[in-house]
């Protein structure tokens, strides 16, 4: 499948891609010129935020580097700078441009209404199925791979006791939440699963404190799908003693957080989705007022490569992933 296909040769541009993101406090990053433009503005978390944002731009990179088109990114300092951040790329007669988050799912169809012969694509919301005719819907089966999470969690914990930390409260989480409680419950029925909002995708010190709750209450193991709330979970398990408390982190492989105390990560190739629907846009293929959506039949979510779960437990992780695919499992969503 095209996803599979993408998947190893996104490794080689992510190093690159990091670097990208990480060269200082600019608002707006500008790469290579090209006949085909794109732009792509994050939400509040910005580009280094170590989950899906970084990955969309690690996308963005690899369509500057493998298809040559000329992408800028912009970042958002707060809510209010979505609507003019969209039609600043808009107005500059951009190709394609991205908003990434959920939190888009009022800008895009304003700003797409707008400038009706402007191409859109928004990432994790389907803007309730009401999809204008210049925009495209990228969304996840988040629920899927968190349950692989869960079913790590829930064969590894020593307590019974794990936990969960979501960002801001609303149905693109709970699908984390639903998906992650369903897998530790299939892996382990004695264990619970104790959950925690901090209303933010980017304080990381409340994410340290809901995460040092979770741990001193009982839970070894944390899984959070909450963007820059998460680095304070790496941080508080790091003051942990290593092998005894595990974080599980999201959207990209996160366990350069924490290397000795990540057990793994619950990957969203929002990279991949990128690279995708900018290639197809270029290519005059993209399908417009349509929702793509990616799962584990076509790798576009599971568990990072990089992980301390044992052998034992990925056997069973595994077998738990093939009755998914071939519809043994219906994995709840909600």
């Amino acid at each position: 499948m095209q996803m599979k296909r993408l998947l190893g040769s996104l490794v080689a541009v992510s190093l690159v891609a990091t670097l990208a993101v990480g060269c200082g406090g600019n608002k707006s990053k500008e790469t290579a010129k090209g006949d085909f433009s794109v732009g792509l503005v994050t939400d509040t978390g910005g580009l280094n935020d170590e989950s899906f944002n970084q990955s969309a731009n690690m996308g963005l990179q690899k369509a500057k580097n493998d298809i040559k088109v000329d992408v800028k990114a912009q970042e958002s300092k707060k809510d209010d700078d979505y609507v003019p951040n969209l039609t600043r790329f808009a107005k500059d007669k951009r190709n394609l441009i991205w908003g990434v988050g959920f939190k888009f799912d009022k800008a895009i169809p304003d700003v797409a209404g707008e400038f009706k012969d402007s191409k859109f694509a928004i990432v994790d919301s389907n803007l309730g199925g009401k999809i204008p005719s210049n925009v495209v819907a990228v969304t996840f089966k988040d629920e899927e791979g968190s349950f692989l999470a869960g079913v790590a969690a829930g064969k590894t914990t020593k307590t019974n006791q794990v936990g969960f930390i979501g960002g801001m409260s609303s149905p693109l989480i709970k699908k984390f939440e639903a998906g992650f409680t369903a897998g530790v419950k299939q892996a382990n029925p004695k264990a619970t699963v104790k959950v925690v909002y901090a209303e933010s995708f980017s304080d990381a010190t409340k994410g340290r404190s809901l995460a040092k709750s979770l741990y001193d209450g009982g839970a070894d193991i944390v899984y959070h799908a909450a963007g820059g709330v998460g680095k304070g979970l790496f941080d508080e398990v790091k003051s942990r003693e290593a092998g005894k408390y595990w974080a599980i982190g999201v959207d990209m492989d996160q366990s350069r957080l924490a290397p000795e105390h990540t057990l793994t990560s619950m990957i969203k190739r929002v990279d991949v989705a990128v690279f995708e629907i900018t290639k197809q846009a270029k290519e005059g293929t993209l399908k417009l007022g349509t929702e793509v959506n990616f799962g584990l039949k076509d790798e576009g979510v599971g568990l990072s490569k990089n992980s301390k779960i044992s052998p034992e437990v990925m056997k069973q992780v595994e077998e738990f992933k093939q009755k998914i695919i071939k519809g043994e499992i219906t994995v709840p969503s909600k």
